[in-house]
């Protein structure tokens, strides 16, 4: 039977389980990836399994996140990982070397093999014919320990490119399609398989670009084939010896098929505040901007950066501009030194940024109030920036650069007709320039036995689940409405550096919805904490949506909550929330929803015996008088873990393997 390619990777790593969409599955994990906003917590998971050294083919712990160390906690943080990570076997990217996600690509992806990363945009490495998948570092801790990756046997949607993409249309334009078609919800349990002549004609950045904005589809993870265009990329970083022809079999049935002519593309945006606002960038034209960033780990590759520099070259940017380039990783910033764009970039008015994540997280160059931001990001959720009401607008680095030069939103393709501007079709160089040196590789086992782990007072081991009551007696601490972000129940920017710490980092759960001069969300589910109550979450459709954040889990759980009533919930994040015992359960009918209110008193009982053996849970409401059933989309591991309780207390347990 002539297989898909997700499918061709998935069974030679197939570990429990049969490939049949919808069913529980566990595959063998080859490499795992952290970044330090997640990773202090992942690493000191796994310190906590007792298992002393990792176990994977490779996994790399990055800084990339919080790199603007206001006071001690970023640098402890720093710290902490790479002695964790010479004490454990893993690499080490140290700050400033760049973005995990471009670093990853560039010197460690492989075709054909797995990747797990505690970043929801891990999937960036399926442009390279990997099959990567974002996970709560949880997650990750245990396939560094050795453990299989267990998930939905997914269904997989076939894209078919046709064509080839014209002047001034990007990658970024290709996905941006797709989450026009798509949106950001109800796509939980596919793969997006990209195929095509129209495919075949895209390079490694440009398909890194589509598959790491995957991630907003919600999907499980995103892949094109390993063919000619890797080759050539690998060759260029001098590592064509990984490379393995991959695709799918001639016939290869998908579940469903879409088909995108990239000759039929024209320059688009994702418009405040949602990566699937999408309208054509001609639409929107005209609209004064104030602010521009080309960088993250979306569009901030070689090819990206030196477009941007020769379309800048000889000219500047419009006074009223602020714009600001963070290249995607420390090689393709040398590169840019070594041949004089970077001085054409700088020349135009630019500010450079650090080789991390930086704006796209919150960590710096916040906009203005009330003015248009143009971000070649993936995310433009409302106040990710940084700033509460922005008007953040996701774009293509040709869109970035045109409107920055411009002074407004401008389609790129009118720079010929406006300034005489020729497109700079920008080949990939057939040689990168490489230096590792601020790569630390692993010890041999013996040597890593004699390091220490430096432990700072702000690195603070997170508490284990407690176990979950019989009978749960709740209170809804918050009512939220759809498409609840992770960004929403954890902020990060200036927050970030509390990572390591959650009894410090809790503090500001849903700070975005918590009212001036009342009680926080954390102050309320403490007291009812003290007193034996438990909190309760209800929200709408798509609920923890964005980040693969397992704080956005951690943290409520450090608060008392157990229970989250939701009419969908993602993937990554339901994932996170059975890891840490906090029990997932989805409205049966979505109406019931609309019954309940903040505050209400919510009791299920027999919630153990439901948790193990049961597909719906009876929730009363006691406030309004009311009985409704709630469902339990729950696998066998899964209902283990929550009575374990949590994935930790599982595998201490040896259920885990």
């Amino acid at each position: 039977m002539a297989k898909t390619l997700a499918y061709k990777i998935l069974e030679k790593h197939l570990v429990a389980g049969k490939l049949v969409a919808g069913e529980p599955i566990g595959i063998r994990i080859d490499q795992t990836l952290t970044q330090d906003a997640t990773g202090t917590t992942a690493f000191l998971l796994f310190e906590s399994m007792g298992v002393r050294r990792v176990k994977t083919e490779l996994s790399v712990s990055y800084v990339d996140h919080n790199m603007s160390q206001f006071g001690p906690e970023n640098h402890n943080d720093h710290l902490y990982l790479q002695t964790a990570a010479t004490k454990t076997g893993a690499w080490h990217s140290r700050p400033g070397n760049g973005i995990c996600h471009q670093v990853h690509l560039e010197r460690f992806a492989r075709p054909g093999a797995t990747l797990l990363g505690s970043d929801s945009h891990t999937p960036t490495c399926g442009g390279m014919g990997m099959l990567a998948i974002g996970a709560g570092g949880m997650d990750v801790a245990a396939a560094m320990a050795g453990g299989a990756f267990c998930l939905t046997c997914p269904k997989v949607l076939g894209v078919e490119l046709k064509g080839k993409l014209k002047d001034w249309v990007a990658g970024k334009d290709v996905i941006f399609k797709l989450l026009s078609i798509l949106t950001t919800k109800g796509n939980v349990g596919w793969v997006v398989e990209y195929f095509g002549e129209g495919a075949a004609s895209l390079s490694v950045p440009q398909r890194a670009t589509i598959t790491n904005m995957g991630a907003e589809l919600g999907v499980t993870t995103s892949i094109f084939a390993g063919d000619e265009q890797t080759r050539r990329f690998l060759s260029a970083q001098g590592r064509e010896d990984v490379y393995e022809y991959l695709a799918a079999d001639e016939g290869a049935e998908y579940d469903r098929v879409i088909e995108i002519d990239l000759s039929a593309l024209e320059p688009m945006a994702a418009c405040p505040s949602s990566p699937d606002n999408i309208r054509p960038v001609g639409e929107i034209a005209g609209l004064k901007i104030a602010q521009v960033v080309i960088g993250s780990c979306t569009n901030s590759s070689y090819t990206d950066l030196m477009m941007a520099a020769a379309v800048l070259k000889g000219r500047r940017i419009d006074p009223m501009v602020e714009l600001a380039v963070a290249p995607g990783s420390r090689g393709v910033l040398n590169m840019l030194a070594k041949n004089g764009a970077l001085a054409d970039i700088i020349s135009a008015g630019a500010r450079i940024l650090e080789s991390g994540c930086g704006p796209c997280i919150g960590q710096g160059f916040s906009p203005a109030e009330g003015v248009v931001s143009l971000r070649t990001f993936n995310r433009n959720f409302a106040g990710r920036s940084g700033t509460p009401n922005d008007q953040v607008y996701l774009v293509s680095p040709q869109t970035a650069v045109a409107s920055a030069i411009m002074g407004q939103i401008t389609d790129p393709r009118m720079l010929k007709s406006v300034m005489g501007i020729k497109y700079p079709k920008i080949e990939p160089p057939g040689r990168f320039l490489v230096d590792d040196s601020m790569i630390v590789e692993p010890l041999s086992e013996a040597e890593a036995a004699k390091a220490k782990v430096i432990r700072g007072s702000t690195i603070v081991v997170p508490d284990r689940p407690p176990r979950l009551p019989d009978k749960l007696i709740g209170r809804v601490l918050i009512k939220c409405g759809d498409k609840v972000t992770t960004d929403h129940i954890m902020p990060a920017g200036a927050f970030l550096k509390y990572r390591s710490n959650v009894p410090e980092y809790a503090r500001v759960v849903f700070n975005c919805f918590n009212e001036p001069a009342k009680a926080t969300f954390a102050e309320r589910a403490l007291a009812l904490k003290a007193e034996g109550v438990t909190g309760v979450v209800v929200a709408g459709e798509s609920y923890g949506q964005g980040s693969s954040r397992e704080h956005a889990a951690l943290c409520p759980m450090y608060l008392g909550v157990r229970a989250v009533i939701a009419k969908s919930i993602e993937r990554i994040h339901k994932a996170n929330l059975i890891n840490f015992a906090i029990v997932p359960v989805e409205f049966a009918e979505a109406s019931d929803y609309d019954r309940i209110g903040a505050d209400d008193e919510i009791e299920i009982d027999n919630l153990l015996v439901a948790i193990k053996q049961a597909d719906e849970v009876t929730i009363t409401n006691k406030t309004g008088g009311f009985e409704f059933a709630g469902k339990l989309k729950l696998s066998r591991r899964e209902r283990e873990i929550l009575l374990a309780p949590g994935l930790l207390n599982y595998i201490g347990s040896g259920a885990g393997g």
